[in-house]
């Protein structure tokens, strides 16, 4: 509103000094003020206009003040009076927002969307999350590509758009192959039982898998070179001689994978089974929404693979190279390897495939991959190939829109580290496993409450600090920039103070803790009576407040368009710590007269209503009670 009435005024003001404007719709580089005695906003832009063109900027501001209290712009009806007494230093102009303006929007804000309308014509979103690996325990770097990418998945569910989540599982290949033959290998020794098979068998028989096809070539060249002995030259020739015979064994299995051997498939099938469970087990226990129906392996574009490498060849986007068959993408020095030159396909033809199943048959207008930022480089190379390929290329209904290309974007994150600042893992140098990571969160959070609550029943303690476990580990992964590395510290974000998942948990209950009040008291009021009650702003706490909640809907449509979680609880701990000064500074179930007491209840039920939505728009649990 600030910035139409502002636009006008700059061109009148233009007009009038004979400044010549550039742009139609010139920028009024309006911003929140940075001291609340001096205003709510400010127009900056009388310095930029008054240097282009050789003027007084204070003149410039004094022009631009006059033409927005012309009739024809009216800024009375939403500022209190700008004068010459507004302009600061060498022509801001402090802007106060009318106390009225900001009842009669927050009442509009107070609605069942909160200000968040619906798109008149929603787009499919698909999401990539989670990605686990077949036959290993999730770990603890497994957290950020499934907690930032429900988080964004959530943000475009609340905006209205369709949102599509696919789980990426790596269950196809060289590697699944090894697994399922070791595990052939050591049922059919009587060593183990599918009936009874786990998957810590599974992790275990993974690594083992990986060593024995794990030639130790160098080594072998290294004794021959230096003559370091016979013993040494056969112990490493037997050892290079079993990883070679391994890796046969392995190819000869994936052979019959490929072929849907159904021994060989129905291993493969249990392996699948039990690394899914565990998967989507985690996921439950962490809020969030991934389904089996959602998981899409790269076994599903096995059968697609060959042709498309086809297809590209045919229509000379891509090209043989040495052997291989590669796609040259404008601007990045390394082709995108799509077949190696021994027949096998890659991860990139893998997610050329999915890109081209995600927009052409699931209709996707944005494809958001939540994957870590060491995968940068190939999501470029994937991208680059996808769109010179023509599989981006989003089919548009009836023609309604120009041609266009889907939005490809890598919501990248850092790596989760130690206090030590190295990798987050065990003493050993081991992963720490997903499951005892939400498990110490879990049992730390209960802890808690049990000191701070003793007299609370087991069972509801018990919920309770499980919830607040999952909110402190969510909650720190999601509230800082997800490109960065961050330190993770279980003794920091298992607290209820500071900008933590519990400390907004509890700002929320306090917020509901008003109502129980009240209504214990005998003069909670109805539903309808706070619908109709004006919310009144008249002190500086409630101001602050106010203008806070009416960024919301803003600030979440930022953060679900730049895949920035963090911007949303940044939101949420500001909304938390405003909403603390508010209650300190003003009495809301003792105020002065019926119709504060009322206004103030109205605006506590809606900034609970404002800060529980935001968490949920980012996936972190909620409570009633703590």
């Amino acid at each position: 509103m600030l910035r139409d009435r502002f636009a006008r005024a700059i061109r009148a003001a233009a007009a009038s000094l004979s400044i010549p404007l550039p742009d139609e719709s010139p920028d009024p580089r309006l911003e929140a003020s940075k001291r609340a005695d001096l205003g709510d906003f400010q127009c900056n832009a009388a310095m930029a206009l008054a240097k282009g063109a050789g003027k007084n900027p204070r003149d410039v501001a004094q022009a631009i003040v006059a033409a927005a209290n012309s009739p024809e712009i009216g800024i009375e009806d939403l500022a209190e009076s700008i004068n010459a007494k507004s302009i600061a230093g060498p022509g801001f102009i402090n802007i106060r927002l009318r106390a009225d303006l900001l009842g009669a929007l927050l009442g509009r804000l107070d609605s069942p969307a909160l200000g968040i309308e619906p798109p008149a014509s929603p787009e499919t979103v698909v999401v990539d999350l989670c990605g686990v690996n077949l036959a290993k325990q999730m770990h603890v770097g497994h957290i950020r590509a499934t907690v930032i990418g429900d988080a964004v998945a959530r943000m475009f569910e609340r905006l209205g758009q369709r949102v599509v989540r696919q789980n990426h599982v790596g269950d196809w290949g060289l590697n699944i192959a090894m697994v399922v033959m070791k595990v052939r290998e050591e049922a059919a020794s009587g060593r183990l039982s599918l009936g009874t098979l786990t998957l810590g068998d599974l992790d275990r028989l993974y690594k083992q898998a990986q060593r024995e096809a794990s030639p130790d070539k160098w080594g072998l060249a290294t004794v021959r070179e230096f003559g370091l002995g016979p013993k040494a030259a056969a112990e490493l020739e037997e050892q290079v001689g079993g990883a070679e015979d391994a890796i046969a064994r392995a190819k000869a299995t994936l052979v019959r994978l490929q072929a849907r051997d159904p021994e060989v498939e129905a291993i493969w099938k249990r392996i699948y089974d039990l690394t899914m469970a565990d998967c989507l087990a985690n996921c439950g226990r962490l809020h969030a929404s991934v389904t089996a129906e959602a998981s899409a392996g790269e076994s599903s574009y096995a059968d697609e693979l060959g042709a498309v490498v086809d297809d590209l060849l045919a229509r000379g986007i891509a090209e043989p190279s040495e052997g291989a068959v590669v796609v040259r993408v404008e601007g990045i020095a390394e082709p995108c390897l799509i077949r190696k030159s021994d027949g096998g396909f890659l991860y990139a033809t893998t997610d050329i495939a999915a890109i081209r199943r995600r927009v052409q048959r699931l209709g996707a207008a944005r494809v958001v991959y939540c994957v870590d930022i060491r995968q940068s480089l190939h999501f470029r190379q994937v991208f680059g190939a996808a769109i010179k390929a023509g599989y981006a290329r989003v089919a548009e209904p009836e023609k309604q829109r120009p041609e266009r290309d889907a939005v490809l974007q890598h919501a990248a994150f850092g790596m989760i580290l130690g206090e030590d600042g190295t990798p987050f893992k065990t003493r050993s140098g081991e992963n720490v496993r997903l499951a005892d990571f939400i498990d110490e969160a879990v049992e730390r959070g209960r802890a808690i409450v049990r000191a701070k609550s003793p007299d609370l029943p087991e069972e509801e303690a018990a919920r309770i600090g499980e919830v607040a476990g999952i909110a402190a580990i969510k909650y720190a992964d999601l509230s800082g920039d997800r490109t960065r590395d961050y330190v993770f510290s279980m003794d920091k974000l298992i607290t209820f103070e500071g900008d933590t998942g519990p400390y907004l948990l509890y700002a929320l209950v306090r917020v509901k803790g008003i109502f129980r009040q009240a209504a214990e008291a005998g003069s909670l009021p109805s539903d309808e009576a706070l619908a109709a009650a004006p919310i009144r702003i008249t002190e500086p706490s409630e101001k602050a407040l106010a203008l806070h909640l009416l960024t919301y809907p803003a600030v979440l449509a930022g953060a679900a368009e730049s895949c920035e979680p963090h911007r949303v609880c940044a939101f949420a701990y500001e909304l938390a710590s405003l909403y603390s000064s508010f209650y300190d500074a003003c009495p809301v179930l003792k105020a002065g007269d019926e119709a504060t007491r009322l206004s103030r209840l109205r605006l506590c039920a809606l900034t609970g209503r404002v800060l529980g939505d935001a968490l949920q728009s980012v996936g972190i649990p909620t409570l009633e009670r703590m």
